[in-house]
């Protein structure tokens, strides 16, 4: 609840790439078809799109429809459908949507997390998202007043889950990676302090004086500079 229990639900909508954890992409709003298909191309946005994509998701009814415009006839797409009775899973219904058989099984074949179609990687996620939100713990005092101040909030708790927090999925003898690590989008663990401590750049010209700020996060794969203000 946003703003109180005279308000509208607020739905939060996540991603995850289960081969390295990372949490990609969140949509904060109603659960509508504009916002469905706002976080499949922020998700396909931030892919590097090699290979065909296994993509598995509940049932949804806008699923379909979104991974078809956004994503094309060429990927993988199912859907694990959970039948509930007194809060208890007695059955699960997997459907594939897209996707020729052939393509199917290569993929589980390739996978070295299921060779079942299901949702339990993002549903865990789902339970890291509560467990790190004050908002969203049950039956708390806390609530956000705005939307704007959830969205923000998850944020900064997908800045944390991404790069600082180590997953113990992730182990490596005695190296346990933060799912940025494991995706390639940096080297090690990083902390707050590198994250938001700016580093203050000044080039003097003949008569113009130019500014960049620039974060200081050390090790990036890409080494990228991105000049925040000039």
């Amino acid at each position: 609840m946003v703003g109180g229990k005279e308000q509208s639900p607020i739905w939060i909508s996540v991603s995850i790439d289960v081969w390295s954890r990372l949490w990609p992409s969140t949509i904060v709003g109603r659960r509508s078809y504009r916002n469905t298909l706002d976080m499949f191309r922020d998700v396909s946005s931030r892919m590097n799109h090699k290979g065909v994509p296994l993509i598995a998701t509940d049932g949804f009814e806008y699923y379909k429809r979104v991974v078809r415009r956004v994503f094309g006839a060429a990927w993988l797409y199912g859907q694990a459908i959970k039948t509930r009775r007194n809060d208890r899973v007695v059955r699960v219904e997997r459907r594939v949507r897209v996707g020729a058989s052939w393509r199917w099984e290569q993929a589980w074949r390739n996978s070295e997390d299921s060779t079942k179609l299901n949702t339990s990687y993002v549903e865990r996620l789902n339970l890291t998202i509560r467990q790190g939100s004050a908002y969203l713990v049950r039956r708390t005092i806390c609530y956000a007043r705005r939307e704007q101040r959830l969205e923000d909030h998850l944020q900064l708790l997908r800045c944390y889950y991404n790069f600082l927090r180590p997953h113990r999925a992730l182990q490596f003898v005695r190296e346990v990676r933060t799912p940025a690590m494991q995706a390639g989008l940096s080297r090690q663990r990083l902390t707050f302090r590198e994250i938001f401590s700016p580093t203050v750049i000044v080039l003097v010209l003949e008569k113009v004086t130019v500014i960049f700020i620039q974060p200081t996060i050390p090790d990036l794969v890409d080494d990228t500079r991105m000049p925040m203000a000039a």
